[in-house]
């Protein structure tokens, strides 16, 4: 391999953010680190521990001295600090709900605080994303509401937040992900909207974080008829070049959403997909946890061979390589690392907490958790309320599988307590929560979605989220 060679296969490798599994680094990792690569995105299985996660990100610098050390931490429901117990933060719905831009400004801090002592130096947050769509199977809580200006607010806020410790936003997911039926992780969604509500609504947090100064922002596998056509954002030029860079003048690093989504494996593949987005507008492609080793060299392979057939302009790798080592710069400047843990997420779940009606005092409770499943983005992260309800007998039941009948037995002369997600999105959740409600109208009713359906209960408290102070302010709520 020529010098020459070697430099643009050192240019492919930084635009890539590889995935590995374990909690310590491979060694292919730490070579491909030596070699260029752009860095890394890491997920729940990669973290054990604060002190375990130290280690890895240092090992992974002694590679490579100032690599993107990237996850997603939201707070709230997508969490990888805390992906084995549930974050200590609410995430963004209730922040929302709340309307306090200091508060979500004081969360971010404390996230960022405690990612940057990790070694952290990129949040793939806040989401940004206007959820206008009741039954958006992906966003949801994850949003901090269904109106453009609250939503605008406290992303800026979030940003400030998180760059105050030097640690990166990722605004998230460009052109806006709030108005869809489909989860991109397996399809291709569609944001049919006219231009004016495009620029109204969807752009109008990106647009506030660019003006908050945010280091980067990621992109959407989502088709916008009226700017992509029937292409996904993160593919598109229109978007990413003409729209974000263009119209909108922002000029920091843009990430791509995981390539090894289906919207995009499904359609033109992990290495079609990096050619399509570098050429697009993307500085660093985010791979997501299922590609390889294997899979990361094809990748360098092929973005060398659009380069070579002209596909891919040379000019967009350094002009890509420029931007990030630019933000490598910033990440090297001197910061505040405070690592705080001050009450700040507890304190914010009680004050999103809503209460309809008035629980009674509780008398043997049993509690029925009501099972819905994860959401890819999500994970299998704990939650529940049975760590601040010891007295509690606690079953977690699926729908279609619940004795309606038994657990009213077993609940006779007990107090009822029935824990949902996203009832709204559930017609089994709905059903069974009716069914039980009916019978039981003293219950109550612990909504740690979106509260869209209500039912009939006697009391009915809405967290606006699943992580642990979410449902430690949920039970407070019986000990007044």
């Amino acid at each position: 391999m020529s010098r020459s060679d070697r430099g643009l296969r050192r240019l492919a490798a930084g635009t890539l953010l590889a995935a590995f599994q374990g909690t310590t680094a491979p060694g292919w990792v730490l070579r491909e680190l030596e070699h260029g690569l752009g860095g890394v995105t890491l997920f729940g299985f990669n973290v054990a521990d604060a002190e375990q996660l130290k280690s890895l990100t240092a090992e992974l610098r002694g590679a490579a001295g100032e690599p993107v050390v990237s996850l997603d931490e939201e707070g709230g429901d997508v969490t990888r600090l805390a992906y084995h117990v549930g974050s200590p933060y609410p995430g963004n719905a209730a922040l929302g709900a709340v309307d306090d831009v200091e508060l979500t400004r004081q969360v971010y801090r404390a996230i960022g605080s405690e990612l940057a002592a990790c070694g952290v130096n990129l949040d793939m947050a806040p989401d940004a994303d206007v959820n206008s769509e009741a039954d958006n199977p992906v966003i949801g809580t994850r949003a901090f509401g269904s109106e453009a200006a609250l939503v605008s607010r406290h992303t800026v806020a979030a940003v400030q937040g998180l760059q105050s410790v030097n640690v990166a936003a990722c605004v998230k997911h460009f052109p806006g992900h709030g108005a869809t039926h489909v989860d991109s992780h397996v399809a291709v969604p569609v944001v049919d909207v006219t231009p004016e509500l495009l620029r109204t609504r969807e752009l109008a947090p990106f647009r506030a974080a660019i003006e908050a100064g945010t280091k980067s922002i990621m992109t959407a596998h989502v088709a916008v008829p009226v700017l992509t056509g029937d292409t996904p954002a993160t593919l598109s030029r229109a978007a990413l070049t003409e729209l974000l860079r263009g119209e909108l003048g922002y000029d920091g690093v843009v990430v791509s959403d995981a390539l090894d989504m289906q919207a995009i494996t499904e359609s033109v593949g992990l290495a079609g997909g990096a050619v399509l987005s570098l050429a697009a507008g993307t500085d660093l492609l985010c791979l997501g946890p299922l590609p390889t080793q294997d899979d990361v060299r094809q990748i360098i392979d092929g973005i060398v061979a659009a380069v070579g057939d002209g596909r891919l302009p040379l000019s967009r790798l350094e002009e890509a390589a420029d931007r990030v080592d630019a933000l490598r710069g910033w990440f090297g400047s001197p910061a505040r690392v405070l690592a705080e843990q001050n009450g700040v997420g507890l304190h914010a779940a009680r004050r999103a907490v809503r209460l309809t009606g008035e629980p009674a005092p509780l008398v043997e409770p049993l509690v029925i958790e009501v099972d819905t499943p994860p959401t890819i983005a999500v994970g299998d992260v704990p939650w529940g309320v049975g760590p601040w309800l010891p007295e509690a007998e606690i079953l977690r039941v699926t729908p279609a599988a619940a004795d309606v009948p038994g657990i009213l037995a077993k609940a006779r002369d007990r107090s009822l307590v029935v824990v949902v997600k996203d009832a709204h999105r559930h017609a089994g959740s709905r059903e069974l929560v009716s069914a039980l409600v009916a019978a039981r109208p003293d219950a109550t009713v612990i909504e740690m979605g979106l509260p869209i359906w209500r039912p009939a209960c006697a009391a009915h408290i809405a967290t606006y989220g699943a992580a642990r102070p979410n449902a430690q302010a949920a039970v407070e709520l019986f000990r007044r």
